[in-house]
Protein backbone atom coordinates (compact mmCIF):
# COMPACT_ATOMS: atom_id res chain seq x y z
CA UNK A 1 0.00 0.00 0.00
CA UNK A 2 3.10 2.01 0.57
CA UNK A 3 4.47 2.02 -2.68
CA UNK A 4 0.88 2.52 -4.05
CA UNK A 5 0.65 5.90 -2.14
CA UNK A 6 4.62 6.80 -2.98
CA UNK A 7 3.42 6.45 -6.77
CA UNK A 8 0.67 8.66 -6.25
CA UNK A 9 2.62 11.86 -4.93
CA UNK A 10 5.65 10.92 -7.84
CA UNK A 11 2.24 11.18 -10.32
CA UNK A 12 0.76 14.20 -9.17
CA UNK A 13 4.59 15.97 -9.33
CA UNK A 14 5.26 14.50 -12.44
CA UNK A 15 1.96 15.86 -14.04
CA UNK A 16 2.61 19.59 -12.25
CA UNK A 17 6.40 19.14 -14.26
CA UNK A 18 4.58 18.47 -17.63
CA UNK A 19 2.21 21.51 -17.54
CA UNK A 20 5.43 23.60 -16.15
CA UNK A 21 6.92 22.18 -19.62
CA UNK A 22 4.06 22.85 -21.62
CA UNK A 23 3.81 26.43 -20.36
CA UNK A 24 7.31 26.87 -21.25
CA UNK A 25 7.08 25.89 -24.55
CA UNK A 26 4.11 28.15 -25.31
CA UNK A 27 6.05 30.98 -23.71
CA UNK A 28 2.88 31.67 -21.86
CA UNK A 29 4.51 33.98 -19.46
CA UNK A 30 7.89 34.95 -20.59
CA UNK A 31 11.50 34.27 -20.59
CA UNK A 32 12.14 35.20 -16.90
CA UNK A 33 8.93 33.31 -15.54
CA UNK A 34 10.24 30.44 -18.18
CA UNK A 35 13.62 30.50 -16.70
CA UNK A 36 11.88 30.15 -13.00
CA UNK A 37 9.92 27.06 -14.18
CA UNK A 38 12.63 25.55 -15.69
CA UNK A 39 14.14 25.34 -12.60
CA UNK A 40 11.08 24.07 -10.52
CA UNK A 41 11.03 21.28 -13.38
CA UNK A 42 14.80 20.60 -12.11
CA UNK A 43 13.80 20.26 -8.73
CA UNK A 44 10.65 18.63 -9.16
CA UNK A 45 11.66 16.08 -11.54
CA UNK A 46 14.64 14.00 -9.45
CA UNK A 47 12.13 13.87 -6.65
CA UNK A 48 9.39 12.30 -8.77
CA UNK A 49 11.72 9.68 -9.85
CA UNK A 50 12.35 8.82 -6.21
CA UNK A 51 9.15 8.93 -5.00
CA UNK A 52 8.45 6.60 -7.79
CA UNK A 53 11.05 3.90 -6.93
CA UNK A 54 10.16 4.12 -2.84
CA UNK A 55 9.20 7.23 -0.34
CA UNK A 56 12.02 8.60 1.43
CA UNK A 57 11.45 10.99 4.41
CA UNK A 58 14.07 13.77 3.27
CA UNK A 59 12.39 13.71 -0.55
CA UNK A 60 8.83 13.90 1.12
CA UNK A 61 9.80 16.98 3.06
CA UNK A 62 11.41 18.38 0.42
CA UNK A 63 8.30 17.75 -1.99
CA UNK A 64 5.44 19.07 0.99
CA UNK A 65 7.29 21.83 0.84
CA UNK A 66 8.03 23.28 -2.79
CA UNK A 67 3.97 22.27 -3.06
CA UNK A 68 2.59 24.61 -0.13
CA UNK A 69 4.98 27.33 -1.56
CA UNK A 70 3.70 26.69 -5.22
CA UNK A 71 0.02 26.32 -3.51
CA UNK A 72 0.81 30.21 -1.77
CA UNK A 73 2.25 31.73 -4.86
CA UNK A 74 -0.71 31.10 -6.92
CA UNK A 75 -2.95 31.41 -4.12
CA UNK A 76 -1.40 35.23 -4.01
CA UNK A 77 -1.41 35.57 -7.79
CA UNK A 78 -5.16 34.52 -7.51
CA UNK A 79 -6.14 37.13 -5.14
CA UNK A 80 -3.90 39.55 -6.85
CA UNK A 81 -1.42 40.78 -5.94
CA UNK A 82 0.81 42.71 -7.97
CA UNK A 83 4.28 42.50 -7.16
CA UNK A 84 4.16 38.51 -7.14
CA UNK A 85 2.02 38.89 -10.68
CA UNK A 86 5.12 41.07 -12.30
CA UNK A 87 3.14 43.28 -13.93
CA UNK A 88 1.80 46.60 -12.41
CA UNK A 89 -1.93 45.70 -13.02
CA UNK A 90 -3.20 43.33 -9.89
CA UNK A 91 -3.95 39.40 -10.60
CA UNK A 92 -2.47 37.26 -13.13
CA UNK A 93 -4.30 36.54 -16.57
CA UNK A 94 -3.27 34.88 -20.04
CA UNK A 95 -3.08 37.00 -22.82
CA UNK A 96 -4.49 34.34 -24.78
CA UNK A 97 -4.37 30.81 -25.98
CA UNK A 98 -1.32 29.50 -28.47
CA UNK A 99 -3.13 28.55 -32.30
CA UNK A 100 -5.29 25.65 -32.40
CA UNK A 101 -3.32 22.81 -33.50
CA UNK A 102 0.41 24.10 -32.37
CA UNK A 103 2.01 20.94 -30.99
CA UNK A 104 3.48 20.08 -28.22
CA UNK A 105 5.61 17.41 -28.05
CA UNK A 106 3.42 15.72 -31.07
CA UNK A 107 0.42 16.22 -29.00
CA UNK A 108 -1.49 18.10 -31.99
CA UNK A 109 -4.30 20.66 -30.22
CA UNK A 110 -3.25 19.16 -26.90
CA UNK A 111 -0.71 22.28 -26.66
CA UNK A 112 0.53 24.86 -24.27
CA UNK A 113 -2.73 26.39 -24.72
CA UNK A 114 -4.87 23.72 -23.85
CA UNK A 115 -2.68 23.14 -20.99
CA UNK A 116 -3.63 27.03 -20.12
CA UNK A 117 -7.19 27.55 -20.70
CA UNK A 118 -8.53 24.07 -21.76
CA UNK A 119 -7.47 22.08 -19.19
CA UNK A 120 -6.86 24.35 -16.36
CA UNK A 121 -8.71 26.99 -17.61
CA UNK A 122 -8.15 30.42 -17.69
CA UNK A 123 -7.59 33.00 -15.10
CA UNK A 124 -8.73 32.35 -11.87
CA UNK A 125 -9.92 29.22 -12.95
CA UNK A 126 -7.00 27.87 -13.91
CA UNK A 127 -5.05 29.60 -10.94
CA UNK A 128 -7.25 27.53 -8.54
CA UNK A 129 -6.97 24.53 -9.99
CA UNK A 130 -3.38 25.40 -9.99
CA UNK A 131 -3.88 25.61 -5.54
CA UNK A 132 -5.88 22.23 -5.84
CA UNK A 133 -3.59 20.55 -7.25
CA UNK A 134 -0.51 21.58 -4.72
CA UNK A 135 -2.53 20.99 -1.69
CA UNK A 136 -3.69 17.61 -3.00
CA UNK A 137 0.21 17.05 -4.19
CA UNK A 138 1.48 18.24 0.37
CA UNK A 139 -1.33 16.31 1.34
CA UNK A 140 -0.34 12.99 -0.18
CA UNK A 141 2.79 13.62 0.53
CA UNK A 142 2.62 14.21 4.26
CA UNK A 143 0.03 11.34 4.91
CA UNK A 144 2.89 9.06 3.03
CA UNK A 145 5.48 11.23 5.20
CA UNK A 146 2.96 9.95 8.47
CA UNK A 147 2.89 6.52 7.26
CA UNK A 148 6.38 5.68 6.71
CA UNK A 149 6.54 7.41 10.14
CA UNK A 150 4.23 5.06 12.29
CA UNK A 151 5.99 2.11 10.44
CA UNK A 152 9.38 2.75 11.66
CA UNK A 153 7.73 3.46 14.84
CA UNK A 154 6.28 0.07 15.27
CA UNK A 155 9.45 -1.37 13.93
CA UNK A 156 11.20 -0.20 16.90
CA UNK A 157 8.76 -1.59 19.26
Amino acid sequence: MTALHSRAVSAVTAASCVVHLGLVAGNQHGPWLGVVMLAMVGVCLPCAVHLWRGGREKTLRQVMGCALAMAALHAALLLGAPAVSGSGAPGHFHAGAAAPGAGFFGMGSLGPGFLVSGFLGSGAEGLLAVVVLEITTAFLAATLLARLRSVHAEMKL
